[in-house]
């Protein structure tokens, strides 16, 4: 796992208000990464489930994404970061994880898309923006993310809610986006000034494409599309069935 994915979990927990029970699927935790992949602390006093699909550390309990054994509507949040990539029938495990999600429920997902090849055990797939929102399309709120240059991000995200959706869905939106944006401010400041010096540097042996890669690592936009119930009018009194109102709102 990656820091800044890390971060994403960190800041959607809080913008969302996620509950338990809470359940990782992609829970193992790789030798080399310490404790940065370990998404417990960020769920305190909350039931916590790790699975995987292989036994090993952070792995609670062993489940296919393919076919979960977890009943309908049993999951309150639901946690899927730098997983779906190693997932051969991915379609199938959206479709899963929607189908345990709980009715207002969140899933919160985290992607690769300019990534090297990195077999945990195998590594099949590289996600747009797009994709995620296809994916995700039978869930009625969805907020899409990515960061890195527009036209080919590092990393997409994706949180989404089953109905119904609750009040706080689209101000968590704008809590996620604002946090997101103040974190990679931070991390862009940070940068020490060795390594800025040989950004500079290389500036002059690179191609276009690998400038903007680094000059907008730490850029972030996020997009919200909603489908609520909006009441009909009632002429003469006489209550007409509920229409489907569709909204998006873009944060860069």
């Amino acid at each position: 796992m990656r820091e800044d994915v890390r971060q994403f979990v960190a800041i959607a927990a809080q913008a969302f208000r996620l509950t338990g029970p809470v359940y990782e699927f992609g829970s193992y935790l790789v030798a080399d990464q310490g404790d940065l992949g370990d998404l417990r602390s960020l769920f305190p006093g909350q039931r916590y489930v790790g699975c995987d699909m292989r036994p090993g550390p952070g792995v609670d309990q062993i489940e296919d994404l393919g076919e979960l054994s977890l009943p309908d509507d049993s999951a309150q949040s639901i946690i899927c970061v730098d997983t779906l990539e190693h997932v051969f029938e991915v379609r199938r495990a959206v479709d899963e994880m929607t189908r345990v999600l709980a009715p207002g429920g969140v899933l919160v997902l985290a992607v690769p898309f300019d990534f090297y090849i990195h077999n945990y055990p195998a590594d099949y797939w590289r996600f747009t923006p797009s994709c995620l929102e296809r994916l995700l399309a039978p869930l009625p709120a969805v907020v899409i993310g990515s960061q890195g240059t527009e036209t080919s991000p590092h990393t997409v995200f994706a949180v989404a809610s089953k109905g119904p959706v609750g009040a706080h869905f689209a101000a968590g939106y704008e809590q996620l986006a604002t946090g997101m944006r103040s974190y990679l401010a931070a991390q862009a400041a940070a940068v020490p000034p060795k390594v800025r010096a040989k950004q500079a540097l290389r500036r002059w042996f690179q191609s276009q494409r690998e400038r903007r890669r680094v000059e907008e690592y730490h850029q972030s936009r996020f997009t919200l599309e909603m489908r609520i119930q909006v009441p009909a009018a009632t002429p003469h009194a006489r209550i007409q069935p509920a229409r489907s109102a569709e909204m998006r709102f873009d944060w860069t």
